[in-house]
């Protein structure tokens, strides 16, 4: 079978973060949705997603096709329901559509009003779904919780080094060519997971659960909370509670991020803090592209979304609820706009528009600091966020 993972309804709800990536792209817990679904069905998966990120991730159609909702996150309960669809068939919770199983005609006309004829098939099994950019920190602890169960089953831990302090060393799960020295690591209160190759700097103080993702860094005398994920290749230190950083993003210096979100590519400078709770302790609203205006979130605790490829520089400041775009640069005294549109450059003095041809330069340059080439394909994704995001800019 052909498994194709579809952008639902909600990928306007989850920018900044949907516009370099499909639904499916997103990191929630230890893994990408993605390779949750590829490591259960064991099987690849191709993407049904923007036409601009198309080139990136191309659409692979079969005779017979599965497609499954990128925002749902799997249970193996739900796979079992799934790989048994047969065509015309759509698994659906409520209102939610999970899965359906289509000829490779039929995909052309997906996204268009549903046929009578095809059967629909109820489910009640409970999973995540990922329908806001919050939901990424405020459902991560069960996603790392169910990510970490899933990755070590029947598997055995690498040895941890006797110089660390630990609480429930059954909790911790120590993958190939880790390095973890004289670090605290309380587990007691969720697992912690340490993937190939990253590294615990001396003096780091760690509760779980937590996932420190392939090749990433905690830098020495980190402070981190429960129910933080630290994304592949990415560098943290300072303090961070609640948060996911996708990957390949830095946050090396002191400071706080919490119950936020980082895209890729993205560089908080030394000592730039996020503020997670009001004053007031009321609900945090957030901008919404969907709603182009402030959204209530339901939530006590709001930090930051920041897109990919965006930086800031040292001692910025974040308000409560804040959201960055792609490829803002941003620094200055003062609490920062709660929205800040993509390509932006400049801080709470005001803002001019990034130049394009220069945001592509630095990316050049990121991308060849970690060994990748920001080639064409990335280039052109990122000229097309410029001129989709020009209202926000003007606005």
């Amino acid at each position: 079978m052909n498994y194709i993972l579809f952008d639902s309804t909600f990928r306007n709800n989850l920018l900044p973060l949907t516009f370099t990536r499909p639904v499916a792209d997103l990191r929630i817990g230890i893994l990408t949705i993605r390779e949750k679904w590829e490591l259960m069905l064991k099987e690849k998966t191709s993407s049904l997603t923007e036409p601009y990120l198309a080139e990136k991730f191309p659409l692979v159609k079969a005779e017979s096709n599965i497609l499954i909702n990128g925002a749902v996150c799997p249970t193996a309960e739900l796979v079992e329901q799934v790989i048994k669809l047969k065509s015309g068939e759509t698994l659906v919770k409520g209102d939610s559509v999970i899965a359906m199983c289509l000829k490779a005609d039929s995909l052309d006309s997906f996204g268009s009003e549903t046929s009578d004829d095809i059967a629909t098939i109820s489910t009640e099994i409970d999973f995540i779904k990922v329908e806001n950019t919050w939901d990424l920190f405020h459902y991560n602890d069960r996603a790392i919780r169910e990510d970490f169960a899933l990755l070590t089953k029947g598997r055995k831990s690498q040895k941890l080094s006797a110089t660390n302090r630990v609480v429930s060393p059954e909790n911790i799960f120590i993958e190939e060519g880790a390095v973890v020295e004289f670090a605290i690591i309380n587990a007691s209160t969720g697992p912690v997971y340490i993937g190939r190759n990253a590294e615990i700097m001396e003096g780091s103080k760690v509760r779980g659960p937590f996932a420190l993702c392939d090749h990433a860094v905690l830098k020495m005398d980190a402070k981190i909370y429960g129910a933080t994920t630290i994304g592949p290749y990415s560098k943290v230190g300072g303090e961070v509670n609640n948060s996911v950083i996708l990957g390949f993003s830095n946050k090396a210096h002191d400071g706080f991020l919490g119950h936020s979100v980082l895209g890729e590519w993205c560089n908080l400078g030394a000592d730039t803090n996020t503020s997670n709770l009001k004053n007031t302790y009321e609900e945090v609203k957030l901008w919404s592209y969907a709603e182009d205006a402030f959204v209530a979130t339901g939530l006590q605790f709001c930090g930051l979304i920041m897109g990919d490829h965006s930086k800031s520089g040292i001692n910025t400041m974040f308000n409560t609820g804040t959201v960055v775009g792609v490829n803002a640069n941003i620094y200055g005294a003062g609490y920062q706009r709660n929205f800040v549109p993509s390509f932006s450059w400049g801080g709470t003095h005001g803002y001019a528009d990034f130049d394009l041809k220069k945001a592509v330069k630095i990316a050049e340059v990121v991308y060849a600091r970690r060994g990748k080439a920001f080639d064409r394909i990335e280039s052109s994704i990122l000229k097309e966020i410029y001129s989709l995001t020009h209202k926000n800019r003007r606005a």
